[in-house]
């Protein structure tokens, strides 16, 4: 019986880490770019009550005994599925449609990795720098921050399908600047390290970064330029995932009582 009040425990607290992930994709369902993220569960260590079983003729059984002990959440992995682009009205506002990221200069001078193109253009001593609402740095194919020169008019700016940035002259023309906006893509984007505000970090699990246009490998992503990802999140899914979640804890709950209440009774046995 004390085997199951802690086989329950690992039941409770598996469920709260899975209501934990519920809690954050509904607090970022408005979020651009988030992915939604999914708990995943493992079964814990066997106890061998009987290694070998007869039965009463003393033949052998097929089948042992084991119990287990209980869950452990294994991984909390984010789904890197597409979500529906939105149009927006920002004139550096992009999504992409493909399995690339931005590629953005960090702070630290790294690089960071997001599917939100909510971008904007800060006036520096070099020119306009192209960057992030944080103010960092977005990246070409070469590594490269993107800077236009100061001189330029922003609304001649022309942006195709796959990030060249080209500008338009007075006789209506468009010329190209020779940049562009830098995509990578990984074998494993699942593995990517989380950074917070929608950033992510290359790891060991995500593997090398591979930069479309360089790598000829790679499909590459469409990027459409004065439009938004939508988080990937869906509102219904997770209310229904969250229900699962609540009885589940609940269950388990009950699963420790009931073992309580057998423990009392075994202590009131009588000779």
């Amino acid at each position: 019986m004390m085997r199951s009040l802690w086989t329950a425990a690992t039941g409770m607290k598996a469920q709260q880490t899975s209501l934990d992930t519920i809690s954050n994709n509904l607090a970022n369902i408005n979020t651009t770019g988030y992915k939604k993220e999914t708990t995943e569960f493992q079964s814990l260590l066997y106890q061998t009550i009987q290694e070998k079983t007869t039965d009463t003729n003393g033949k052998t059984k097929p089948i042992g005994a084991q119990v287990g002990l209980g869950v452990k959440v294994a991984a909390i992995s984010a789904s890197f599925t597409n979500g529906i682009l939105t149009d927006s009205d920002g004139p550096f506002d992009f999504g992409i449609q493909g399995d690339g990221f931005f590629m953005i200069e960090m702070p630290d001078g790294s690089t960071g990795y997001t599917r939100n193109g909510n971008f904007n253009v800060s006036i520096g001593s070099n020119g306009l720098n192209l960057c992030t609402s944080d103010g960092y740095s977005v990246l070409d194919t070469n590594g490269n921050p993107i800077v236009f020169e100061s001189t330029i008019n922003t609304e001649n700016l022309y942006f195709d399908n796959y990030g060249n940035i080209m500008y338009k002259g007075a006789d209506g023309n468009a010329a190209p600047l020779n940049i562009t906006i830098g995509l990578a893509q990984f074998n494993n984007p699942a593995g990517l390290d989380k950074l917070g505000d929608s950033y992510y970090s290359e790891s060991v699990s995500s593997g090398t970064a591979r930069i479309e246009g360089l790598d000829e490998n790679l499909k590459r992503s469409i990027i459409k330029h004065k439009y938004l990802e939508n988080s990937s999140v869906q509102a219904v899914d997770e209310m229904v995932d969250m229900i699962i979640t609540q009885r589940a804890y609940e269950m388990n709950s009950k699963a420790i009582t009931a073992s309580d209440e057998m423990l009392q009774q075994a202590n009131n046995l009588r000779g």
